[in-house]
């Protein structure tokens, strides 16, 4: 499979970018996306040029690391990961066209690679618990109902990828958001915080620069773990009985 890609290419966050057009040639349907960008690479610096950053790590659709623009979707034209996106979604002869998460909160760095350390620092104002850990306690010391624990299942099943944001017309984090509050709120050990953790988490969202929500549901169709809209919905009626109850 011969394919033309035109990808961002930004040498540093301060640098302006642009689309730049490469053919790469030696492409098998069996490909991931990344390894055809591995192939794109090689060729690169093969002629003596640098090759294009982007983000990766676990390859198994499990980190969030790759995410990227692909011909205008998040992630590309499947509802996965980058990394588990092969290139049989592709046909000979294609123009692919690759670029950065396109938010404000996500300021490129370099070429595909951007910060996406917002998210770290929402996790960090609320997404956590202070119950007493240790050794693990007996299965059935705290009963869970089983759809409260399905619920937090769910979303805690969010990778923090940032497809959600990239593809939400406005650049809202609300979906990671609300997924990280659901998961952890459903649960009893989340409890002693359940009130202080909603307010602090979406206010970290509201000041790392993230738009606002207006129900456009792009982010749940792009989610490559498929966390539901009711969790935004979840979040809101959290956030009401936060600001509703004494700090």
């Amino acid at each position: 499979m011969r394919l033309t890609v035109r990808v961002w290419r930004q040498k540093n966050a301060d640098a302006a970018g642009q689309l730049v057009e490469y053919p790469v040639d030696g492409v098998t349907n069996d490909m991931s996306f990344l390894e055809m960008l591995d192939v794109l690479n090689e060729q690169l610096i093969d002629s003596g040029e640098e090759p294009i950053a982007f983000d990766h790590d676990c390859r198994e659709g499990i980190c969030g690391m790759c995410g990227m623009v692909i011909n205008g979707r998040a992630h590309g034209p499947v509802q996965t990961t980058t990394c588990q996106l092969h290139m049989r979604e592709f046909a000979d002869g294609d123009t692919i066209e690759v670029e950065p998460w396109r938010a404000r909160a996500f300021p490129v760095l370099k070429d595909l690679v951007v910060d996406r350390s917002a998210f770290d620092r929402i996790i960090s104002s609320g997404g956590y618990i202070t119950a007493p850990t240790g050794s693990a306690p007996e299965a059935h010391a705290t009963p869970v109902p089983k759809p409260v624990a399905d619920a937090a299942f769910e979303n805690a099943t969010c990778i923090g990828c940032g497809a959600c944001v990239a593809a939400c017309p406005n650049g809202s984090a609300m979906l990671f958001t609300s997924a990280k509050v659901a998961h952890l709120n459903s649960l009893p050990q989340g409890q002693p915080e359940r009130e202080s953790r909603v307010r602090n988490m979406v206010e970290t969202m509201d000041s790392e620069g993230f738009g606002g929500c207006t129900n456009s549901g792009e982010c749940v169709a792009t989610c490559p773990k498929e966390i539901p809209f009711f969790s935004i919905v979840n979040l809101n009626k959290e956030y009401v009985r936060a600001l509703r109850t004494p700090s």
